[in-house]
């Protein structure tokens, strides 16, 4: 969808003024391995070893004596279960977001609990451990926490050859992140030389029933080498290792993410592999020796909730990246900011997007008036323009002097016309950004038919609307164009209509009342000409 709204801009902006706007490509990665000494030395500051003394405590912990089972966890904003096998997160629901607008809305499901859906948030231990499958036992079986409040959970387990493990989640009442510390303690007698891994493990096939929260879907990493949103296709051909600076990986959707943030200040490896339907995003410790009564930690922030402006900023190490605003995001996110302040007063996103539109008019009203001014001095002098055609139609270079002269005479600048229109560009994307991707729509009623501003328009009315006002708007529009070229203009409100019929309410709104505020200010602009 965002595809076609590229695509007609810039076939509308290439008919007038022959512009057409090039994308880079993304940068990749190269793959290496990192692997410390064998010597105990820690590469990574959230990774750290503790010595026989300060782990005596932890070898009494009577890990036989605790209960084998699934503990739940309810805080302000979701709903946790963790599995007794393997530590895992098994089911992790949103309370303050549904699946469905209205009452018939139940809350969104970021972890499934079914046999279809991978265990999330797996801690595995090769080169420790030769077990893959491990069940840890807790004394908690369900606790309730709110607000500021903070609540930790241990779970723990031994192997067979002589490993205590151990994961602490540490929960707070009014946030969407967890901290989770996982330690390998060696209560054996050899030396044991290995890593401690977590994988976050998301479904790579897109759900069918895609309401339009799917358009995206896949990892996102930050890194050394900034932000990339890599592909699941790419990933089931090849894996991708990242080993440098990673600051988090998660794998996100248009409205809500899944993510890792590192808790260290160079963390450790991460390897992203697509198999079998199922992204594996692998955050591995450094390889370390551990001798009898040593043990070594890692230490993590996870995030499970809504792409959130304001939400995942507090997170801290630029989670807000996760959004993905192209290249206009330093133009996408002010607006996001400005449509939330506005609500803030409106408590209607429908009226907050009418007044940002009000605002952006007023802003590039100038712009606007020096544009459409040009455009109809430029109309004016066509009847001059066609006689010097006529009089060196075999001599373009004559033709080309003679038209300079004209404009110079006239005061004409021929590019008058289409600069400040230009300036507007990164603005309209910027804009259309912003709204195609926040969050704050998502479910959020207008008035009268329009009861979810991120949903199509039900009965069409407002994308046909839009193309009428377009093509009024064109009619009005000074043009200098050939009858080829004008016909052509004239099929862009149709070409519209179709495309915005599927489109973001909130979206086509913006661009109604956008249409609307332009025929009012070229009926200005063109009734103030005339008295001129």
């Amino acid at each position: 969808m965002e595809k076609r709204v590229l695509i007609a801009v810039l076939l509308s902006i290439a008919v007038m003024y022959g512009y057409t706007m090039i994308f880079p490509q993304q940068k990749t990665i190269p793959q290496k391995e990192e692997v410390s000494k064998s010597d105990i030395k820690v590469t990574s500051p959230n990774v750290s070893i503790t010595t026989p003394e300060i782990v005596a405590a932890t070898l009494a912990l009577p890990v036989s004596t605790l209960a084998v089972k699934d503990i739940t966890v309810e805080n302000d904003v979701f709903i946790v279960v963790i599995a007794a096998q393997n530590g895992a997160i098994k089911k992790l629901s949103l309370k303050k977001y549904k699946d469905l607008a209205g009452s018939k809305g139940t809350p969104i499901v970021l972890i499934k609990d079914d046999n279809q859906s991978p265990l999330t948030m797996v801690s595995s231990y090769p080169g420790f451990s030769p077990e893959s499958d491990f069940f840890f036992s807790s004394n908690i079986e369900q606790a309730n926490i709110s607000g500021s409040e903070t609540k930790s959970i241990d779970l723990s387990a031994k192997t067979s050859n002589g490993l205590l493990l151990k994961k602490t989640y540490t929960f707070t009442g009014n946030s969407y992140s967890i901290a989770l510390a996982s330690s390998v303690t060696n209560i054996s007698s050899p030396p044991l030389t290995g890593q401690i891994q977590l994988t976050l493990r998301n479904p790579s096939v897109k759900p069918k029933d895609d309401d339009g929260r799917f358009e995206v879907f896949g990892p996102v990493t930050l890194s050394d080498s900034g932000i990339t949103f890599d592909t699941i296709a790419d990933l089931g051909k090849t894996e991708k290792i990242y080993d440098k600076g990673v600051k988090w990986s998660g794998f996100g959707d248009k409205y809500f993410l899944n993510a890792v943030v590192s808790g260290g200040s160079d963390p450790s490896a991460l390897s992203l592999k697509d198999s079998k339907g199922v992204l594996l995003q692998r955050f591995s410790s450094p390889k370390l020796t551990l001798n009898q009564g040593q043990a070594c930690s890692t230490t993590q922030n996870l995030f499970f909730g809504p792409k959130d402006l304001d939400i995942l900023k507090a997170q801290g190490v630029q989670l807000d990246g996760a959004i993905d605003l192209g290249w206009f995001s330093a133009i996408a996110k002010p607006l996001l900011h400005s449509l939330k302040l506005f609500y803030g007063y409106l408590h209607n996103y429908g009226l907050a997007i009418i007044v940002i539109t009000v605002i952006l008019k007023i802003l590039f009203f100038p712009l606007t008036h020096k544009s459409y001014k040009s455009m109809k001095e430029m109309q004016k002098l066509q009847p001059k323009m066609q006689e010097l055609k006529d009089k060196f139609k075999d001599d373009r270079d004559g033709l080309n002097r003679s038209v300079m002269e004209l404009y110079k005479a006239h005061k004409v600048n021929p590019l008058g016309g289409c600069l400040p229109m230009i300036v507007q560009i990164p603005v309209f994307f910027g804009l259309y950004k912003a709204l195609m991707f926040s969050i704050e729509l998502r479910h959020a009623p207008f008035y009268f038919w329009l009861q979810d501003l991120s949903a199509k328009d039900p009965y069409y009315v407002t994308p046909i609307i839009m193309g009428a006002t377009m093509f009024i708007q064109q009619k009005m529009t000074p043009t200098n164009m050939d009858p080829i070229q004008a016909k052509m203009m004239l099929a862009l409100p149709v070409v519209f209509t179709f495309m915005f019929l599927n489109f973001p309410s909130g979206l086509v709104l913006y661009w109604l009342v956008n249409n609307i505020l332009t025929i009012a200010q070229q009926a200005y602009i063109n009734k103030t000409l005339k008295e001129t």
